[in-house]
């Protein structure tokens, strides 16, 4: 469909979409998609647009305001907003852009976790991963492909993955060899085992008190917490699918005795782990 908008130039096209009932219940969904071409003085402002929008800058500058914030986009620049709160959008220099309002019932909590790493306008180490899914989902409405309402919502949960997986912040370099990731790796595969602080730490080739902080950040969690929570899990499942004894389970998933594996089961669940097993 070709635009009328006012300093929308000729070749650019969008295309709208209509989300069944199982997609809004169920999976992210496109609403309207195109790729603009927006020529020198363009700008929009709204006050809602019950969307959200992921925009790719192909060519020019795009600069966009929320609330009294101003960030510029550039050739290469992602641009996620959400389109439920007043945001507004100009070119002093025209711009190409590749866009799409989307929604779901996860999209608010995916938003809030990208923008809260990246911001509001970003640029990936790795553009392709992100970009070529919004290209495919592009071609799909522009070269009139029959409606596949999963497939659209893979395209868009790629995009989103592909922004915490090539952010700048979670490329790998072998200056971060000792990483968050391989620490939390060496737990999962060691929870058995004594894992102080300390040595968590060496691995993760941070001083302990840094390290707890970046282990929260990165996880929720404590070290000590996280380390708990597996262990507790691995006993639920220990418990419901084994007949080993309350007393084995203890110790192979790491608790030190009986009474400490059943105050810490009691806490975190409500039951003993007993009680748990016969549920």
């Amino acid at each position: 469909m070709k635009s009328c908008e006012h300093l929308i130039a000729p070749g650019s096209d969008y295309f709208v979409s209509v989300p069944s009932a199982t997609a809004k219940e169920l999976f992210f969904y496109p609403l309207y998609i195109g790729h603009f071409i927006y020529e020198t003085g363009y700008t929009l402002s709204r006050d809602s647009y019950d969307s959200f929008l992921i925009m790719y800058i192909q060519k020019g500058q795009m600069s966009v305001t929320l609330s009294s914030e101003t960030y510029v986009a550039r050739e290469g620049n992602f641009i996620l907003l959400d389109c439920y709160h007043p945001h507004a959008y100009a070119t002093e220099t025209g711009c190409e852009a590749l866009w799409c309002h989307f929604d779901g019932v996860l999209a608010g909590a995916w938003f809030r976790m990208i923008t809260g790493q990246l911001g509001n306008v970003f640029q990936l180490a790795d553009s392709y991963p992100a970009l070529s899914k919004l290209t495919a989902l592009y071609r799909q409405f522009a070269e009139s492909a029959p409606v596949r309402e999963p497939l659209f919502s893979k395209y868009l949960s790629d995009i989103l993955t592909a922004f915490l997986l090539y952010s700048p912040s979670a490329v790998r370099t072998p200056e971060r060899d000792g990483s968050m990731e391989e620490t939390i790796t060496y737990i999962n595969e060691h929870f058995a085992e004594d894992l102080p602080v300390e040595k968590l730490a060496a691995i993760a080739a941070l001083s302990p008190y840094h390290f707890i902080r970046s282990f929260r950040k990165e996880t929720g969690f404590t070290p000590h917490e996280y380390l708990v929570n597996i262990r507790l899990n691995t006993a639920k499942y220990l418990l419901k699918n084994s007949e080993l004894s309350i007393k084995d389970i203890c110790f192979r998933t790491g608790f030190s005795c009986e009474s400490v594996f059943c105050s810490a089961f009691k806490k975190k669940l409500g039951l003993t782990p007993l009680e748990y097993r016969h549920e």
